[in-house]
């Protein structure tokens, strides 16, 4: 340990325990010892920190302007160590992830880059399923946790994330892509493509509300096959907007007349019983 945090952490127990020997006793050093050191520190510094007397030792005026500068260092100090040691921990393991496919294609990549910078030795397993499938992985154990559609129907820690606007998805040059915002009921006089996976309640629920039901031509459980059936004129559909990230020519995207919007979030079982790496792996959400 370096010897200025020694003399520090010898000043702030001599105070807390009120005497050198009983300061010696919580340091495991001697008496003598713990006495030099804060002689040491005062010849140092310049300053009388601390009054020695026969009842032990009492804060000079300079001492008790000092004492929680010396005890924030010595603080700091035990934060670095137990962060360290907690890296140290992180040489390996494994984090096992559920998704939906927007959230594993435009969020997870940067996530784990960012996360790979401190942990490189970290692997990973991502488990894609929809909705109602992540909140049962979770719950049996099966991901460490999962991205979900918020509120969850379990019971579940969360975290919410953002709101991810649905929007209706149009070829160019088709007529509704004239409008700024599109009802529902113009949309059930188009053949509809619907994404067939959990992000396929969205759309549905929307046609729900509204008491109407969609021409449905096509299905698929890639919301970027459904993108090529929109350019290549097909049909239209319901997307979330984070499907949309990555761009696609031939496309125009519009507003719902009624902006609706799906509550994005994570979730896992139980924060306490967590691993070392899947609570750091929080942390960098941030950089989705």
């Amino acid at each position: 340990m370096d010897s200025n945090l020694q003399k520090y952490r010898a000043f702030a127990a001599a105070v807390e325990q009120g005497s050198f020997t009983k300061a010696a006793q919580v340091l495991n050093y001697t008496q003598s010892g713990v006495s030099r050191m804060i002689s040491d520190l005062e010849r140092e510094w310049g300053l009388v920190l601390l009054e020695r007397g026969k009842s032990g030792v009492r804060l000079t005026g300079d001492g008790r302007k000092l004492l929680p500068l010396v005890k924030n260092i010595c603080g700091e100090h035990e934060k670095l160590l137990s962060r360290v040691n907690e890296m140290k921990g992180l040489k390996s393991g494994l984090i096992r992830i559920g998704s939906f496919s927007s959230a594993a294609a435009h969020w997870l990549p940067n996530i784990i880059r960012e996360f790979q910078k401190d942990y490189p030795d970290i692997e990973y397993e991502l488990l894609l399923g929809d909705y109602d499938e992540i909140e049962q992985w979770i719950r049996e154990g099966k991901v460490d946790c999962g991205f979900l559609r918020l509120p969850a129907k379990g019971e579940m820690e969360t975290i919410f994330l953002e709101q991810d606007r649905l929007l209706v998805v149009l070829p160019e040059g088709h007529p509704l892509a004239e409008l700024e915002k599109i009802p529902v009921s113009a949309i059930t006089e188009e053949p509809f493509l619907l994404l067939k996976n959990g992000e396929n309640a969205d759309a549905l629920e929307i046609f729900g509300r509204s008491m109407s039901v969609p021409k449905v031509r096509f299905t698929s459980e890639d919301g970027f096959a459904v993108l090529a059936m929109v350019e290549n004129g097909l049909g239209i559909s319901i997307l979330p907007e984070l499907i949309l990230k990555r761009g696609s020519r031939g496309i125009v995207s519009r507003e719902l007349e009624i902006p609706v919007y799906r509550n994005l979030g994570i979730g896992w079982q139980e924060k306490q019983s967590a691993s070392l790496a899947v609570k750091r792996f929080m942390e960098y959400l941030k950089y989705r």
